[in-house]
């Protein structure tokens, strides 16, 4: 079936939007990790949402996924080269957020940022 976007955010969406993609992908901005890794680092989300995004990720050629044959089975997921090309994308989302935070502080809402730059803003990969 042929896509046609009307501009190129709806590509770059189609890719990585949604709630859970770009958090996995700032927390693998830090460097590869273990499925229970990504678990413990998104509390919120379930094992199946995870495993399904990590599989999209993963078919759109961001995130590489490697199994070791060992018992218990041990899988890694990092990105790939062309995932790193998010890089900026994702600093600017941080950043962005971290501000958002700031001013609805300012205006009262009682709101928490329990980490401020997350995965790509430490640096790694950048």
């Amino acid at each position: 079936m042929k896509k046609i976007y009307n501009i190129g955010v709806e590509a770059t969406l189609d890719v990585i939007g949604g709630k859970w993609k770009p958090i996995i992908l700032c927390h693998l901005g830090n460097g590869p990790m273990r499925t229970g890794e990504l678990r413990r680092a998104i509390p919120n989300i379930t094992q199946k949402m995870l495993t399904q995004q990590l599989r999209e990720l993963e078919a759109d050629e961001i995130v590489a996924r490697t199994v070791y044959e060992q018992v218990p089975p041990k899988v890694i997921y990092q990105l790939t080269d062309y995932g790193k090309t998010l890089n900026q994308i994702l600093v600017d989302m941080a950043v962005w957020g971290e501000r958002q935070v700031e001013r609805l502080k300012e205006n009262g809402a009682e709101v928490t940022l329990l980490s401020n730059h997350q995965g790509y803003v430490n640096g790694v990969n950048s």
